[in-house]
């Protein structure tokens, strides 16, 4: 039996200023229960007392006959609940040691959303009505929905660049597993070269951040030239900023989504390295590159994707020395600066290094789906520097 996946979809649509400005009461609405719960709780653990989600749901129906917060009662409910149930989510996972303690929720910083469930919109005819709406969301149809399904929930945002997204959760029954197939493919990840693989391919860096630097510079100058506060023109300086991380954000994720599809349709074992870019970023002078290249975005894509379409990911161990390695002999080096970009061993092989890492990579990645050695399934590891941090930390981009 198959198990239906569910996928969010997601689109841009265009509210009327009666629609904006109940969405926008409905952002504010959410900020507030979810600080107000999350500072009802902090305040219990101080008192060494546990609150969980029917005490805050309990607390919000006290808050909403209050005279100070009556105005809870123009919007929805189903969005407050909603807050509430995502604290309580933060609260499990900082408890099983996978998150830091919830933060409060800023007007200004924080992302402007708010959830609908089943009972709090109405999906008819390819038409969506929210709760407190009269008239359907003009959406932008980019792509249909799967045939005969209906969304389970129903997620209205707005991004720093001012457009407005809704994202519906539905079950995609077009997602099945691919049949089964011999190809498999180490991937070394690089600045000079977005990926590199076993198969010789070589895909190039687009560093789409650098293509826009200078108008973001620019329009980075004019907005800190405007008086703080909530002034227009800040605002607007500030909305321009965000237009271009926009673009630069959603360029790149069109690039790895297509990159990232094309490699699991073609194989059916992918091996990755397990970098710890949240470490390496901390290099000042490679920040900028490793960020605009997002390896762990690339490494989430190809982890759930793989997981869809029944293939599998393999991530090897950062300690392996996949550029030292020759992958004809096995005769290890004992030092690879950066600057050699080929080198040949004494068997009389000349490697290409990234080349040579790639395919070192896929077998490892093979002995580990033989024997289960080396390879790191979690997403944080033990400290300590990587071969690979030490290689990109002297690196030029």
């Amino acid at each position: 039996m198959t198990t239906l996946v569910k996928r969010a979809f997601k689109y841009r649509f265009y509210p009327t200023n009666a629609q904006a400005a109940e969405l926008s009461r409905t952002f504010g609405c959410v900020r507030k229960v979810y600080n107000m719960a999350l500072a009802a709780r902090t305040e219990a653990w101080a008192r060494q007392e546990r609150v969980n989600y029917n005490q805050t749901s309990a607390m919000l129906t006290v808050w909403k006959k209050t005279e100070e917060l009556a105005y809870l009662n123009e919007v929805s409910s189903v969005p407050l609940q909603q807050a509430l149930r995502h604290l309580q989510v933060a609260f499990t996972n900082f408890f099983g040691k996978r998150a830091k303690y919830p933060h409060f929720k800023s007007r200004k910083k924080s992302r402007k959303s708010a959830e609908y469930t089943t009972s709090a919109f109405r999906f008819r005819d390819g038409e969506l009505t929210l709760a407190k709406m009269r008239e359907p969301l003009d959406i932008v149809w980019s792509r249909p929905l799967p045939e005969g399904v209906s969304p389970s929930t129903v997620t209205v945002s707005q991004d720093a660049a001012g457009r407005w997204f809704v994202s519906m959760v539905c079950d995609d029954p077009r997602i099945k597993p691919l049949d089964a197939t011999d190809a498999a493919v180490g991937i070394d990840a690089g600045l000079d070269h977005l990926l590199t693989l076993s198969t010789g391919e070589k895909i190039a860096n687009p560093r789409h951040e650098r293509r826009d630097r200078a108008a973001l510079a620019k329009a980075q100058r004019r907005l800190a030239r405007k008086a703080t506060g909530d002034g227009a023109n800040r605002a607007k300086a500030r909305r321009k900023v965000a237009k271009i991380h926009a673009r630069i954000a959603d360029r790149r994720r069109d690039h790895l989504h297509k990159i990232t599809t094309r490699l699991v349709r073609e194989n059916q074992t992918l091996v990755i390295e397990d970098l710890t870019v949240r470490n390496m970023v901390k290099n000042r002078k490679l920040a900028r590159a490793i960020s605009d290249a997002a390896w762990s975005e690339f490494r989430s894509m190809l982890e759930y994707k793989a997981t869809w379409y029944g293939r599998e990911v393999i991530t090897v161990d950062r300690w392996f020395p996949s550029s030292k390695l020759c992958s004809t002999c096995g005769t290890l080096q004992d030092k690879m600066p950066l600057s050699v970009r080929t080198w040949t061993c004494d068997c009389g092989t000349t490697h290409d290094r990234d080349m040579n890492a790639a395919k070192n990579l896929l077998a490892a990645g093979r002995a580990v789906a033989a024997c289960g050695a080396g390879v790191r399934p979690q997403r944080s590891s033990p400290g300590g520097q990587s071969a690979m941090k030490q290689e990109v930390s002297r690196r030029e981009p």
